[in-house]
């Protein structure tokens, strides 16, 4: 299978105009990648960008720390839903599992994961392996889809490959069932294959189009 089916392409960033989202949905159809994933005000014109093909449109919410109250976040992604969002991509809030508070975070994501198929970002590079653990059992404890390991800011994009493709192995075995998504930093093939290699199901990755490039020129 080509690697763009793993790949959530992505554009999060602030200054992102209307044509570079439509450009990342017509990257999208034409590589055959899993999604696109965009923050909330980009949802209804991605939906419209790829109506008619099976590019999911994949939502991120509360990022870079999961920090805003549970009323906030339940109110984006109730409108991400009715803007046509296909997945949430939310960030557990990464202060109350320091904290151990385990119940208020089952509180806030589950009645998220209800609404839509949810993938929660752990933030794993803020976390040490025991608390990669404890974020993945709670995240399938709340009835997500998946785990994932980062958004922007996290300090794992800075990691080698090598750590990174620990904190899935950790994720895989304390989240059994789930799928795994790897994002932070992956520029290329060779990373994005290392991570597949090491359990990755999605990629999430602004490079989606010069990662399938690079995938062809190395067969």
């Amino acid at each position: 299978m080509s690697i763009a089916k793993t790949i959530d392409h992505t554009n999060i960033k602030k200054d992102a105009t209307e044509e570079d989202i439509k450009n990342l949905c017509n990257e999208a159809k034409e590589y055959g990648f899993h999604g696109v994933c965009v923050n909330p005000e980009w949802v209804r014109l991605c939906k419209e960008e790829v109506e008619g093909s099976e590019v999911k449109v994949v939502v991120l919410i509360d990022p870079p720390m999961g920090l805003g109250s549970h009323e906030e976040r339940m109110d984006a992604c109730q409108q991400a839903k009715k803007d046509g969002a296909d997945e949430l991509d939310i960030v557990m809030n990464i202060v109350d599992l320091k904290h151990e508070r385990y119940q208020k975070i089952l509180d806030d994501l589950r009645p998220v994961c209800s609404l839509l198929d949810t993938k929660v970002i752990i933030g794993s590079g803020y976390l040490t392996d025991t608390e990669i653990k404890k974020a993945s059992e709670l995240t399938k404890e709340a009835g997500a889809i998946c785990v994932k390991t980062a958004t922007f800011k996290d300090p794992l994009e800075e990691r080698e490959v090598e750590e990174k493709a620990h904190h899935l192995s950790l994720m895989k075995e304390h989240a059994p069932g789930l799928l795994i998504k790897a994002s932070g930093n992956i520029r290329n093939y060779t990373q994005a294959k290392y991570m597949v290699d090491a359990g990755a199901d999605i990629i999430g990755t602004s490079s989606g189009v010069q990662i399938v490039k690079d995938e062809q020129q190395a067969k």
